[in-house]
């Protein structure tokens, strides 16, 4: 039997959440680039609203890719490493990433462009599908007794160091450049700085060692030929609940960053820099929450921290409409910040939990599909949704469509077998 190498836990914590900032970089600075950026440059300017619409719609393209990221990342994660399928996962990101930077626009080459913008959006979603999945394994597969919860917030604090990343260059960018040279050009510079970002993550995710929950199925000759087949037939129960489980995370947060940059910049008349400074400040919470709920997770139990956490965000989606409906920027950054807060509460041990549903020689594959099939249910179209929602019943409804993701993710939690 093998002597696994081991990982300094500074490299290991380094290495999961390098990667996830760089990924989630590359996803929100398409998010805010469908509010702000394509729907004027890849679309049709003579409907605006549906130019919005069709933008929105090439953000949900990602989610449907995630699940297929999944699937292929997690059998090669199952199957060679972790550490390979890392890797290879950073590059599709990264790729698809840079190339949407350098996209002619639709004034230029017509329906072509928004054609080929939906194809590196799904490269990008591919990416992600796999990537996530494997930062949380590096985390948690080298974590010591007692702080699985604590390694495995690592890499989820790439969502809101990412998210922050992204806010700041549009808000730098909107500074320093007029509207016209914003649209003519420096939209491009964060897919384009993205680059410099995979660079960094590749050095650090080749220095690291395989994890040694995976170098024991190496060595007792635990790997299933296919992964995903195994987690459908065996595993469907926990790829369900996990599913469910995750559904809140997923709307709660699209529902506070990408509609409600949409909703604030036209409906309620936010400039574009002053609605990225309120959810930057609220994004703060979004990273100061992740680090509690992980230690109130190790004590408690991850299963009963979220239990907790989901019932306040269905009693948070009651605050739509009162609150961020106001128009008033005071309520509307109180309304962000505890959206945000909450979303850090259940963010946090949301890793660690939906890896402990599946064992070893499955748990890439499974941890990634539930996941990543929580994206479609609740984030692909939340946006959409919302925007559908507010426009033709009004804003309460979006909030009872949080509300109604909150209380379904509780259901499953009670239901489900883990700590």
């Amino acid at each position: 039997m093998s002597q696994p190498k081991t990982n300094s836990a500074a490299t290991v914590l380094f290495a999961s959440l390098i990667g996830t900032t760089i990924e989630f970089f590359d996803f929100y600075i398409y998010a805010t680039a469908a509010v702000l950026v394509f729907p004027k440059l890849f679309f049709p300017a003579s409907d605006p609203a549906a130019a919005t619409l069709q933008s929105l719609a090439t953000f949900a393209i990602a989610f449907f890719a995630r699940p297929v990221g999944s699937a292929v990342f997690g059998h090669f994660g199952d199957r060679i490493g972790r550490k390979a399928t890392l890797v290879a996962a950073l590059l599709t990101m990264g790729l698809s990433t840079v190339v949407i930077g350098l996209l002619p626009t639709y004034a230029a080459i017509g329906t072509l462009a928004p054609a080929l913008l939906a194809l590196c959006r799904f490269g990008q979603g591919l990416g992600l599908g796999g990537e996530w999945g494997g930062a949380v394994l590096l985390a948690t597969e080298n974590a010591p007794p007692g702080k699985r919860a604590w390694y495995g917030m690592f890499p989820q604090l790439g969502a809101p160091i990412g998210f922050f990343l992204s806010g700041g260059i549009f808000l730098l960018l909107s500074q320093m450049l007029s509207d016209a040279e914003f649209f003519s050009y420096g939209w491009r510079i964060p897919f384009l700085a993205s680059s410099l970002l995979v660079i960094v993550g590749l050095y650090i995710r080749l220095k690291i060692h395989e994890t040694p929950d995976f170098q024991k199925v190496l060595d007792k000759n635990e790997r299933v030929k296919v992964p995903v087949l195994t987690v459908w037939h065996e595993h469907g129960r926990a790829l369900l609940l996990g599913t469910l489980i995750a559904l809140a995370t997923f709307v709660l947060f699209y529902l506070m960053t990408v509609f409600a940059l949409s909703w604030g910049t036209s409906a309620l008349k936010f400039s574009r820099q002053n609605f990225l400074i309120l959810q930057l400040f609220a994004v703060l919470f979004f990273a100061l929450t992740i680090p509690f709920s992980a230690i109130w997770a190790d004590r408690k139990g991850r299963r009963t921290t979220l239990i907790w956490v989901s019932a306040a965000i269905a009693v948070f989606g009651l605050a739509m409409a009162p609150m961020f409906g106001s128009g008033d920027a005071v309520q509307v950054t109180i309304f962000l910040s505890v959206g945000l807060g909450l979303m850090g509460l259940t963010y946090g041990p949301l890793g660690t939990i939906l890896s402990e549903l599946f064992p070893a020689e499955v748990r890439y594959t499974g941890a990634s599909l539930t996941f990543n099939l929580a994206g479609i249910l609740g984030a692909s179209l939340a946006p959409y949704a919302a925007t559908w929602l507010a426009t033709n019943l009004g804003l309460q409804y979006v909030g009872y469509y949080l509300s109604g993701a909150a209380l379904i993710s509780l259901i499953a939690l009670i239901l489900v077998k883990t700590k």
